[in-house]
């Protein structure tokens, strides 16, 4: 996302949210090449082994299509050992453990994955983890640790879906402002989830959206079969309100209090190529999302153990309702 404004008190005309917005623009273009040559989508890879759909999701279909995935990550790592990226390549090392449950795996352009935390043949609950900008493959611990966290929350009977499953923008970037690649990547995600409804019809399952995750989610949402759609540090959909999302889920929003994303313009500035920002603040009365508290925690704090937001999400997950805290005006 846009990077943290200096605090300030600004007035709610659109003229001045829209300069901030503008100004923050001006620094994401001189960034965006900067950052641009080091992407990781430069390394080379090649392409995944083919894959059956999943069907049913029995112990034995898991376990041959997570052995698979592993062969992939193992000749990716291969790959990039040749291509002389040590870094890359110890983070595909890692990615191959025997231990890890990958559901898909493709390295090429940046890296896709799909990892399973828990045991996803006994789910009766999922949730699956959409992240936001600046996640790739050499940078996803961040979101393994959140889904680890979160599986150790949920307990028995629930699994967590780490979806890595598009581009993600640079987290200073135009594309980070725009729903440009939300839009490319709500195809691939409604793709995925209706497999697992079909694989897993029986279970739950709640679309957890962090940051530009939101925003993708957003785009996926109208009659998607979730049961929640969970928004935190969220810089707004794209959609004027909840309702405007068209699913039958349940939409939740909260915000740390130390978030910097509460800092953003909450606008649409429509230019005459590109229209730049994403509308409503999800916390926002006016978006009419259920809200649950979210503590004091910043922008990569939600899924931190111990947290009030950690707990508060699980519960949802869950079915249970978690606590709720003043909504902001």
């Amino acid at each position: 996302m846009v990077p943290r404004p200096p605090r300030s008190h600004p007035r709610t005309s659109l003229p001045r949210t829209a300069r901030t917005l503008l100004a923050a623009l001006v620094i994401a273009a001189v960034a965006a090449p900067l950052s641009g040559a080091a992407r990781p989508s430069d390394v080379p890879a090649p392409a995944p082994a083919a894959l059956a759909p999943l069907r049913a999701a029995t112990p034995a279909a898991l376990a041959q299509r997570y052995a698979v995935n592993r062969g992939s990550i193992l000749a990716a790592e291969r790959t990039a050992t040749r291509h002389g990226d040590r870094r890359r390549a110890a983070a595909l090392r890692e990615l191959a453990d025997p231990a890890r449950h990958f559901f898909s795996f493709d390295g090429r352009n940046g890296g896709r994955s799909v990892e399973v935390f828990g045991d996803l043949s006994r789910a009766r609950r999922i949730a699956v983890l959409v992240p936001g900008a600046g996640i790739s493959l050499d940078h996803y611990w961040r979101l393994r640790s959140g889904a680890v966290a979160l599986s150790r929350e949920l307990g028995e009977g629930g699994a967590v879906i780490g979806w890595l499953g598009y581009r993600t923008p640079d987290t200073v970037s135009r594309a980070s402002v725009t729903t440009g690649r939300a839009k490319s990547a709500a195809t691939e995600l409604r793709t995925f989830l209706d497999g697992l409804k079909g694989a897993e019809p029986s279970a739950g399952t709640s679309l957890l959206c962090h940051s530009y995750g939101s925003v993708v989610c957003a785009e996926a949402a109208p009659g998607l079969a979730v049961s929640d759609i969970v928004l935190y540090g969220s810089p707004g959909t794209g959609a004027r309100n909840a309702a405007a999302l068209h699913s039958p889920a349940t939409v939740w929003a909260g915000r740390g209090r130390d978030d910097w994303i509460a800092e953003v313009p909450h606008v649409r500035l429509r230019l005459p190529f590109v229209t730049l920002g994403f509308g409503t603040d999800p916390v926002a009365r006016a978006f009419g999302a259920r809200h649950f508290a979210a503590g004091d925690g910043g922008h990569s704090d939600y899924l931190k153990p111990g947290s009030l937001s950690l707990r508060n999400i699980a519960r949802i997950v869950s079915g249970r309702t978690p606590a709720e805290e003043g909504r902001h005006a």
